[in-house]
C-alpha cells in the first residue's frame, strides 16, 4: 500500500448486452486466459437458461442471486501478545460484491453439470433461492465472524 497518494479506482466499462458494469465485473472474473468472448458468450448462455428455468428476467435472476451470496461479516487474522486472533470486521461494499461473484464462479465449477453455462445457471437459480454451495460459504463466513464476536474488541 503507498504510502502518499492511494491509487485512483478506474471505471469498468459497461458490457455490449445489458450495458451494466457488474456484468463487465463478473465476466472479467470469469475470464481464463484472457478469453473475454468465451466468458461472455457463457455467462449470456447461462442467463438465457436462467430465464428458461425460472420464467423471470434472467439478469433479475442473477442481481437476486448476487445479492444473497454477498456476505456481510468476515474474520480476519490479528496478532496480539502471541496469540493470532480471528477478528470480525464488516465487508467493504467493492469487496462484498468481490467475494459473492468469486463464490459463485467457484461453486458453478464444482457442481455436476455438463458445461460451464449450464452449471453457472443452476448456481444463480440456487443462489437466488437462497440454496447452495455460495450461500453454505456465506452462511459459513457469518457463523466464524459471530463465533469469534469476543474477539471484536481487538478491532484495529
Amino acid at each position: 500500500m503507498p504510502r502518499r497518494n492511494v491509487p485512483q479506482k478506474r471505471e469498468r466499462q459497461p458490457d455490449p448486452r445489458y450495458n451494466l458494469p457488474l456484468v463487465t465485473q463478473f465476466v472479467n472474473s470469469l475470464m481464463e486466459r484472457g478469453k473475454k468472448q468465451t466468458a461472455e458468450a457463457i455467462f449470456y448462455n447461462a442467463l438465457d437458461i436462467v430465464q428458461e428455468k425460472t420464467n423471470q428476467a434472467g439478469l433479475d435472476v442473477f442481481h437476486k442471486a448476487l445479492n444473497n451470496v454477498k456476505p456481510l461479516l468476515e474474520v480476519k487474522s490479528r496478532r496480539v501478545g502471541g496469540a493470532n486472533y480471528q477478528v470480525p470486521v464488516e465487508v467493504r461494499p467493492d469487496r462484498r460484491t468481490a467475494l459473492a461473484i468469486r463464490w459463485l464462479i467457484s461453486y458453478a465449477e464444482a457442481r455436476p453439470e455438463k458445461g460451464m453455462a449450464q452449471k453457472l445457471a443452476m448456481e444463480i437459480v440456487a443462489a437466488s433461492k437462497n440454496e447452495g454451495a455460495a450461500i453454505k460459504k456465506k452462511e459459513d463466513t457469518h457463523k466464524m465472524a459471530e463465533a469469534n464476536k469476543a474477539f471484536a474488541h481487538f478491532r484495529w
